[in-house]
């Protein structure tokens, strides 16, 4: 049975997200990802300007003359979703926690996949692997997908993204589509990254929340790691303990990006004190716009 809450959350979201991919997404999806490889259509006669490697001898020593094979795009791709489900997602300071951003965020890239006839699959981890749910096709599958996300009663606190990626080479035997939503506060991925970078086309989704980046002042404050539950007491009063907090914090997130673009990874960041709408939108014309140069 599943939680009426849930039921109410995950209507929202469906309703939300699939009228985004409408009127949003769903040209700049279909331009910006293409299909992988080359699918057999016909055979024609020879014409000028053919590649001779194109040429099918035994059809042309029958029919005494050039037959050359016609291949056409496969447009149909495999969509997966890889989801950071560790306790961390919990945060959120706004208008939604890090775990409903990446629901939603989530369920608008499935919702532009399947309106394009694409397969959806979910990983979602902590630091082991939580939820496997294979590729398939059509909305009734999507809501699954969603709901597993949303859902999600994580048996881990920690974050393990490699695991998530070596995961992801094991259930996408094929080159795929692969959103990776994540806050990326973890260690020891970059060669996990790498390996499936060169795999599938990966792009990294990077969840934030305003505290991720800046310290209010509140005076003495005690604050939880929700991964490990370790606590410590801040003062938050002193400029010094907020700026030191502020260039630690810039620092990991310009490492995280420079990998990015070390890697040639198409990314984007949403935030959760932000529409997360812009810089999808952003993404994916930045990909079409590539495509068709």
């Amino acid at each position: 049975m599943i939680p009426k809450e849930l039921l109410k959350a995950l209507r929202k979201i469906e309703i939300t997200t699939n009228r985004l991919a409408n009127e949003q997404l769903s040209g700049n999806y279909t331009s910006g990802f293409k299909g992988q490889g080359l699918a057999f259509r016909e055979v024609r006669q020879y014409q000028p300007g053919d590649d001779i490697r194109t040429i099918d001898w035994n059809v042309s020593a029958r029919m005494h003359e050039a037959y050359v094979k016609v291949f056409v795009e496969e447009r149909e791709m495999t969509v997966m979703l890889l989801v950071d489900v560790s306790a961390s997602k919990n945060f959120g300071t706004h208008t939604a926690s890090k775990a409903r951003v990446a629901a939603e965020v989530g369920a608008l890239c499935a919702f532009s996949a399947i309106k394009n006839n694409d397969r959806v699959g979910l990983i979602s981890f902590s630091d082991r692997i939580e939820k496997i749910v294979p590729p398939q096709k059509g909305q009734k599958h999507v809501l699954r997908v969603i709901r597993e996300i949303l859902g999600a009663q994580p048996q881990g606190t920690g974050t393990d993204l490699a695991t998530g990626l070596h995961t992801l080479a094991k259930v996408a035997r094929r080159r795929s589509v692969a959103f990776c939503l994540s806050d990326f506060f973890c260690s020891d991925y970059e060669r996990a990254l790498s390996l499936a970078s060169a795999r599938h086309d990966l792009i990294p989704i990077l969840i934030a929340d305003p505290r991720d980046e800046q310290l209010p002042d509140v005076g003495l404050a005690t604050f939880e790691d929700l991964e490990s539950g370790q606590e410590v007491l801040v003062d938050t009063s002193d400029p010094k303990v907020r700026a030191h907090y502020a260039r630690a914090m810039m620092d990991q997130r310009n490492q995280q990006l420079r990998l990015f673009k070390k890697l040639g990874l198409d990314h984007c960041v949403v935030r959760t004190d932000r529409p997360y709408i812009s810089p999808l939108r952003e993404l994916f014309a930045r990909r079409a716009k590539r495509v068709h140069r």
